[in-house]
């Protein structure tokens, strides 16, 4: 039996979990062995979805957490090692987005609510890298383990509107790179740290942006359509096979890139 990708016990921990991307992913790795624990704000949703896995007759937990609390996290890290003994994968998804740290189309750059800003930037790049920080410790003790944190096509282009989602993005495709390296020269081979990058996905953060009330694209959602080679957005589940792939041994001299997943959007020119 090729065992190269296979995750059947992999201890998978999932940052922003409850979220459209994060619960979908969380399904699929439980279904092919993974032991996942989803961690969230929302214990309502959260332990919804572990039910509706464990239905299945698959492993998963969920611990409320806040990844901007750096007790806390480490509170969620002690309780799974606990259980578990050793985490094996951390998915950094958790993010989001505020409406001061967009520019609509008739407004500018001095409309921008700075304040608003920099709590996008805290949560979708500090809250990669306190949970990198603390999950990563078992597995330097362990020697071994796969870290995959979430890029986004705003990270490639300056796209419009996103203003602080996008920095934010662009920081955590560099912080990648920064951690591949980091870990691999000081801890070894065995710490792989990568990034997967979704092309345009509808998820309750970017629903309004992209389509009507009837379920019509709106003249956003159209831009991306004819931006994107396939000519569609993406399904939920058509990230899980990089994920499964980035965390498994059939990626073992893979580190420190940013897999995209977009239907050709970044490689389209006209």
């Amino acid at each position: 039996m090729n065992e190269l990708f296979n995750i059947n016990g992999n201890v998978t921990v999932i940052t922003g979990g409850t979220g459209v991307l994060g619960r979908t992913i969380a399904k699929y790795l439980a279904a092919n062995g993974a032991k996942v624990i989803i961690l969230g704000r929302n214990e309502k949703t959260g332990n919804e979805i572990v039910e509706s896995i464990r239905k299945d007759g698959n492993n998963a937990d969920f611990m409320k957490t806040d990844v901007m609390n750096q007790k806390l996290v480490q509170k969620n890290c002690d309780d799974i090692l606990a259980k578990y003994g050793r985490i094996d994968t951390l998915l950094n998804a958790a993010g989001g987005n505020m409406p001061g740290a967009i520019i609509a189309p008739d407004k500018n750059i001095f409309d921008l609510k700075v304040e608003d800003f920099q709590k996008v930037v805290e949560l979708n790049l500090t809250g990669t890298v306190i949970p990198t920080q603390i999950f990563l410790q078992p597995m330097v003790k362990q020697g071994k383990g796969s870290i995959i944190n979430f890029s986004s096509m705003a990270a490639f282009r300056p796209v419009t509107r996103v203003c602080g989602y996008a920095a934010a993005k662009a920081g955590i495709s560099n912080f990648t790179a920064f951690m591949a390296t980091e870990c691999a020269k000081k801890f070894g081979e065995g710490i792989r740290v990568n990034a997967i990058a979704p092309g345009f996905f509808i998820t309750e953060q970017n629903r309004a942006l992209l389509t009507n009330p009837d379920g019509t694209y709106t003249q956003r959602g159209n831009d991306v359509i004819n931006k994107t080679p396939f000519g569609r957005m993406g399904d939920p589940e058509e990230l899980c096979g990089t994920i499964h792939y980035l965390m498994s041994d059939a990626a073992k001299f893979v580190t420190g890139t940013v897999a995209v997943v977009d239907g050709g959007f970044n490689i389209f020119a006209m």
